[in-house]
This record gives structure tokens, sequence and C-alpha cells, in this order.
């Protein structure tokens, strides 16, 4: 085992690497999950969900799981609405919607392990077909040191490692995988880390046969070295494809800090994205040393100061909140941004998404849904990337204030 860990920690290109330990949007997720969740609950219980996946709260919780990476890719098919199956039955069965809703909201508010299995052997007990241990996804963003996702990459990592024959749609079978990964996590404590998401990674790589050990090695030299091939090309691809959005997004961030200060305002620059570069400058040399916003519930300052860009003046007031949005979910920047307007609903502040062209349409839809467009809601404009490199040297330059930016910010 101890080998087999160093393998999947030296290996920069593992799950390990680049979903999570390096992946600032991994944290990000959570908040906006939990946040995205209480609305699920809210309107089950409002009888109000409606009778589809598609175009649902949910779709918006398990859109944002979806985003994170490779080990979570594919969760939303567990939860489309297959109307000849009828499956999962909680779309047109009301007293199934009510349980699944009870069980959200009690998982949400459980203080404590055993309330949750509790919760989640209830849920079994009703047999609703269809809803099966693809929630156990739902559970990991809740309690990540305490519930390990659950897919079909993991569960045959698992098998192959441990020599088990668990089964894909067993909540019992899911349970008992769980009891095992936690035993063989606290014997390897100091090789990986509380959170089952580094656990869940490693018998990823496994059973997609990423990470060759002895129990899948015959299987692998049989038919699977194209395939192999195929999968680390891939691979390689989509980290090369991150490390461009990686460098796109801290060019932005550059523009708009630079832009920021030579409007006279103070700069904040995500505090996790201090040490981020652009042609060989800090981002973080831009900004304040520290956020002082003490008007901001503990919770929101948290998220608040993960914006990606704040303009602040003198008076402390913000002036602008910046988000800016590459392959993660347009919907979450907007969380983010609307968290911080409800939290200074006295000052006079503007908030944009900033996004590359090819998702301008998806910003409007977005921007258009009915929750945004009703009285007195958050108003976002965005700005596409283009625009902000072409013209942010002349905005440096000839702008006086915030309001240089109606030159470039389109609204819905």
């Amino acid at each position: 085992m101890d080998t087999t860990i160093h393998r999947y920690k030296n290996d920069g290109e593992s799950v390990y690497h680049t979903w999570f330990l390096n992946n600032d949007d991994r944290l990000k997720a959570f908040r906006t999950i939990r946040k995205s969740l209480s609305k699920v609950i809210f309107e089950i219980e409002n009888e109000n969900f409606g009778n589809d996946f598609k175009g649902s709260s949910l779709e918006t919780v398990i859109t944002a799981i979806s985003e994170q990476k490779q080990v979570f890719e594919g969760a939303a098919h567990a939860f489309f609405w297959k109307p000849k199956l009828r499956i999962p039955d909680i779309y047109e069965n009301e007293s199934n919607k009510r349980a699944f809703g009870r069980f959200l909201k009690s998982c949400l508010e459980a203080s404590n392990e055993a309330q949750i299995v509790n919760e989640i052997r209830l849920l079994d007990s009703l047999k609703i077909k269809g809803l099966g241990p693809a929630v156990a996804n739902i559970l990991y963003f809740l309690q990540p040191t305490l519930f390990p996702p659950f897919n079909t990459a993991i569960v045959n990592g698992f098998n192959l490692l441990f020599q088990q024959k668990i089964k894909l749609g067993s909540w019992e079978a899911y349970l008992q995988m769980r009891d095992i990964i936690i035993q063989e996590n606290n014997r390897q404590k100091n090789a990986l880390s509380k959170d089952l998401g580094a656990f869940a990674g490693l018998l990823f790589e496994i059973g997609n046969n990423r990470l060759i050990i002895e129990q899948n090695a015959d299987q692998y030299i049989e038919s699977l070295l194209e395939k192999q091939t195929k999968a680390n090309a891939k691979r390689h691809k989509e980290v090369a494809a991150d490390e461009h959005e990686e460098h796109t997004h801290s060019e932005m961030q550059y523009y708009l800090a630079k832009l920021g200060q030579s409007l006279g305002y103070k700069v904040w620059v995500a505090r996790n994205d201090h040490k981020r570069q652009w042609n060989g400058v800090r981002i973080g040399e831009f900004s304040m040393k520290e956020l002082q916003l003490p008007h901001l519930p503990p919770a929101v300052y948290d998220t608040v100061s993960l914006i990606d860009i704040l303009w602040i003046d003198d008076e402390n007031k913000i002036i602008g909140g910046f988000e800016v949005e590459k392959s993660t979910s347009i919907y979450s920047g907007i969380l983010r941004l609307n968290d911080l307007s409800l939290s200074i609903e006295e000052e006079v502040s503007h908030f944009y998404l900033v996004a590359p062209e090819n998702r301008e349409k998806e910003i409007k839809a977005q921007l258009l849904r009915p929750s945004f467009q009703t009285a007195g809601s958050l108003s976002i404009a965005y700005i596409l990337f283009k625009d902000l490199r072409c013209d942010c040297e002349a905005m440096c330059k000839f702008g006086h204030d915030a309001s240089v930016l109606k030159k470039i910010s389109k609204c819905c």
C-alpha cells in the first residue's frame, strides 16, 4: 500500500494533483453545493420542485459536482429522469420526492456521523427505484471526512485493491466500502488526508487502470495497453487545457488589478491567488495585505475573500466585484457575487462576470433566469476576455473611475 500511495502522489497528472491538491475550484464548490442544496430542499417542501431533472435546482447541485474534474465526471447520469424506466423515482412520485427532500435536509443539518448513517438506512428501506449510492457524491460535499465519493471507477478500484466484490447499486455495499476506506485511511493518516477525496482519487486511478497494482496487472497487460496510452494522452490534453485556463485566469486578474489600481482604488486579490503570476509579475503585489470588511459575517467574509478581484475605495466600501469564469459554473460565480451584494446593501457597488467569448450565450442564459430578473435582484454585467485584454491599457490611461467599465461591459 505504501508503494502504491507513493506512486499515486508522485504522478503529477494524477487526480491527487489535478483535482484534490491543487484545485481552488474544489474548495469553492463546498459552499456552493451546500447553498444550492438548501434551495432543492426548499422547493421540495413547498411542492414546486418540478417533475424533471433538467432545469431543476437539483441539476444545479449535480452540475457543480460534475464540474469537479475527472473524479466526478458523469455524476449527473444517475439523476437524469428516464421516463421509460421511471427512474430515479423522485420526480413524479410525490411521496418519494418528499422522502428524498427529508433525507437531504437531515443530512445537511446532521451534527454527527451516526445521524447520517441512520438517514441512509432509512432512505434505503424505502426502496425508491433508481435512487442509489450515487447520492453519496452529495454527502461527500457535506461531510468530506466521513463519506467518500462513489462511482464505477472508485468501486472497481476498491474491489481490486482490497479483493472485495462490492456491488455498484447497493447502499449496504457503499457503507461497507466506506468503513474499509476509513479504516485504511486512518492507517495511512500520515500519507494522505482526513478528506476522503484523496483516498477516493487513489481508488479512481486504480479503477481506471492508470495506476497499476498487482491485482490489475494481468488485465492491463492483456487488453489495456492501447487504452492506457489513449487515457494518458487525454489526461495530458486535459492538464494542458487546465494550465492554459489557469494562465488566462491569471492574465485577467492581472488586468483587473492593474486597472483598479490605476483608477485610484485599493485592490483585493482572492486570498488563494496572491502567488499567481502573469508575465513575471506576482498578482498579489497589487493587493491589500488584508481584507478589512468587519461588517461582514464570518461565513460570508470567507466567501467574499475568495472573489477573484475587488475594488475598494478610501472609505473601505466595495466599488466593484469581479469573478473570472473559465470552465467552472457561471451559476457558482453569480452565487458568490450574490452573497457579497446581500451583505453590502447600502453601498453602491457593481458586479461583473469576466468570461471567454465562447461562454457569452451561457452567461446570458444564466442572467436571464427568473430568479435573477425579479425586482431588487442582483444586477450583474459581464465583460469578455477579448475586450478586457484589448482595452485595459487605454482604460488605465484615460479612465477616472469605475464608470470606465461601461465601455466594455454588457448587460442582459
